[in-house]
């Protein structure tokens, strides 16, 4: 049976040991539908599980990388057929089961998704978690009441992979955003994303949060958790609405209930790795693939051949990328 090339993580001693090896399709692990990967991506998770920093891989060893997208193979289900091109992200790719940082993988049919009208393989990894993350957080604030005329809508992490797409996508809607980043030197580059204005972390006083300060943000994107996410939402307008997405900037949430039950504040937690319903996640990706489709998409990832993907991941937890990156399985 003809080898193909995987990047596999392997926990030895408490340690983490990642490299490439060679695998047979006997190798990967069960599932309906196998797939041709043309394209994975690297989020901070992915990192995290490659360097061992975070506690991420649930099993001794695994194929790393839990995005992919690419052409199917073979299925034993009803529902996709050879050739068809698909995607997955999340669900216990690249942690739990062997995932995206392979020539081939094997998944359950339930968390394939058919490549949406309007986007290309490459598109979908460009997009991959962060993408469908910052996209479920749209999707459910504006079932929340989120509207382009309603006010400003504030973004922090604005640099990452989540708050660039969150940023690009809520101006195209129409919508008025604010990025917030502790990045000066990127002011211009989020400006391009479609940022109305660009704020400064530094210039917050984190000291003195008040329990309401002045109703500024109709939405907020919060991607750092903790203090930030804490003066968020002391300045949100009535019945705004603020996505939790992340704890960058630490897991604790020291705030008061006055936003929430004197201006009918909303917060919602989004977990875009398990929680949302099949229905949910192809509505997603449709409203990727059109009307929230960033216009600039191509300029805000960058694609790396699958050989350089172990240089990377330092990047990452040191924060020292921006944007997004699309590693090709083919180069």
């Amino acid at each position: 049976m003809q080898a193909f090339k995987a990047f596999k993580l392997e926990e030895k001693d408490r340690k983490i040991h990642a490299g490439f090896v060679d695998m047979t399709l006997d190798d990967l692990d069960p599932g309906e539908v196998v797939v041709r990967v043309a394209y994975s991506d690297v989020n901070y998770k992915d990192a995290l599980a490659a360097t061992g920093k975070g506690r991420i891989l649930l099993r001794p060893s695994c194929i790393g990388g839990i995005d992919l997208s690419g052409t199917v193979v073979s299925s034993t289900d009803s529902r996709f057929a050879k050739g068809d091109a698909v995607l997955a992200v999340g669900h216990e790719l690249g942690v739990k089961h062997h995932g995206g940082y392979a020539e081939y993988a094997r998944i359950p049919a339930s968390w394939a998704v058919k490549l949406p009208k309007g986007m290309t393989l490459w598109e979908a990894m460009a997009f991959g978690t962060a993408g469908y993350t910052a996209g479920l957080a749209v999707v459910k604030m504006e079932h929340n009441g989120l509207h382009p005329a309603g006010g400003p809508v504030i973004v922090d992490g604005a640099t990452g992979g989540v708050g660039s797409i969150a940023i690009a996508a809520l101006a195209k809607l129409g919508y008025e955003v604010v990025a917030l980043t502790g990045k000066d030197a990127e002011a211009d580059w989020l400006k391009k994303l479609g940022a109305k204005e660009v704020k400064l972390r530094k210039d917050i006083d984190l000291t003195k949060i008040k329990p309401l300060d002045k109703a500024t943000w109709q939405g907020a994107i919060d991607n750092l958790g903790g203090e930030i996410l804490a003066w968020m939402a002391s300045g949100m307008k009535f019945n705004g609405v603020i996505a939790s997405i992340g704890l960058a900037a630490g897991f604790g949430l020291n705030t008061t209930v006055m936003p929430f039950i004197l201006r009918g504040v909303s917060l919602l937690g989004i977990n875009s790795t398990d929680a949302p319903s099949p229905e949910l996640e192809r509505k997603v990706w449709d409203r990727l693939g059109s009307d929230m489709k960033p216009a600039g998409l191509k300029d805000m990832a960058k694609t790396i051949p699958f050989a350089d993907l172990p240089k990377v991941f330092d990047d990452f937890i040191n924060a020292k990328v921006t944007g997004r990156i699309v590693v090709d399985l083919n180069a």
